[in-house]
């Protein structure tokens, strides 16, 4: 019987997974833990939609069959704790990845190359000349070396820079977290992609930002909570760094925080991933993962742990 089927909520048409697996039962329709419909108690395989906000433990509830959340989003800290014990928790790592670095290298140009003050002077009609950095002949120093690092590195090599590697586990090429204190120094540009986590909570300190080098550049896309963010604004204050940020913490940044009068910080709101570019990959991950599942074969990017 089609009703035997397992029943999955999507946050798009079906049709968009082009060609749905077979052997599944789709649902679209409005949920929420208000007024759950009746099919609710039927969901099994559940994702959430890309903008889903920190709460989902009350939807959750009334989802009593769930076995797999399948997020939009490679990060889940903003999830993690609201999925029932024994429900799979899977991340879209993959989505993400060309949006994100396109965005890194987006940041990390337009602070070297001073956009914002140009920006600034075609609102006023000044003609403003003058010498500005350069990404090229840099060392930069990606924090979080996984797919999204990798990503970002791509995109930067073509501009003859070196890169330095930093992630949570060592490996050829890549160093460990414990090893900042070294490669800080070193480094004209820091590219926060390291997952938020409770090991990377607060990483960027004052004594992380006092060991960067004079006049680098803090690049984060990242999670806002990596970085303490009074530590972040007295650094900039002092004129020792400069920062270019897709997040902050707290989120969404109040209109009288500091940090936005802050000097040499460029602020975008949290849109790494937000293009068109995240889509078919999204489509592709979630179909492939509905295929897994159909056949009863285990599920891809299942967070153990933190992360």
């Amino acid at each position: 019987m089609a009703e035997d089927r397992p029943l999955v909520w999507l946050p798009f048409e079906p049709a968009k997974l082009d060609d749905p697996p077979e052997g599944l039962r789709y649902e679209t329709g409005a949920l929420s833990a208000e007024d759950p419909p009746g099919w609710a108690a039927e969901v099994e395989f559940y994702v959430p939609p890309y903008d889903v906000g920190s709460d989902q433990g009350s939807l959750f509830r009334v989802l009593p069959r769930l076995k797999v959340v399948q997020t939009l989003t490679a990060g889940v800290d903003n999830i993690r704790d609201d999925v029932p014990e024994g429900v799979l928790l899977c991340n879209g790592r993959g989505i993400h990845n060309a949006s994100t670095a396109e965005l890194a290298l987006t940041l990390t140009l337009a602070s070297l190359r001073g956009i914002p003050g140009f920006v600034h002077d075609q609102h006023e009609g000044r003609w403003h000349h003058g010498w500005r950095a350069s990404l090229a002949d840099k060392t930069v120093l990606i924090v979080g070396y996984g797919d999204i690092g990798h990503d970002v590195e791509r995109r930067l090599l073509p501009f003859e820079v070196d890169v330095l590697r930093v992630a949570r586990t060592s490996r050829e090429g890549v160093r460990t977290l414990a090893d900042l204190p070294e490669l800080l120094p070193q480094a004209d540009v820091v590219i926060l992609i390291i997952p938020g986590t409770s090991e990377t909570k607060g990483l960027v300190d004052s004594t992380f930002l006092g060991s960067m080098k004079e006049g680098a550049l803090l690049v984060n896309v990242a999670r806002g909570g990596v970085v303490v963010t009074d530590d972040l604004v007295a650094a900039l204050e002092s004129g020792r760094i400069r920062a270019a940020l897709d997040v902050t913490d707290p989120e969404p940044l109040p209109a009288d925080h500091p940090l936005w009068k802050a000097p040499h910080v460029l602020i975008t709101p949290h849109v790494g991933g937000a293009t068109p570019a995240m889509w078919p990959r999204a489509y592709r991950l979630v179909r492939e993962q509905l295929t897994r599942f159909a056949a009863g074969v285990p599920l891809e990017n299942v967070m153990s742990g933190e992360y």
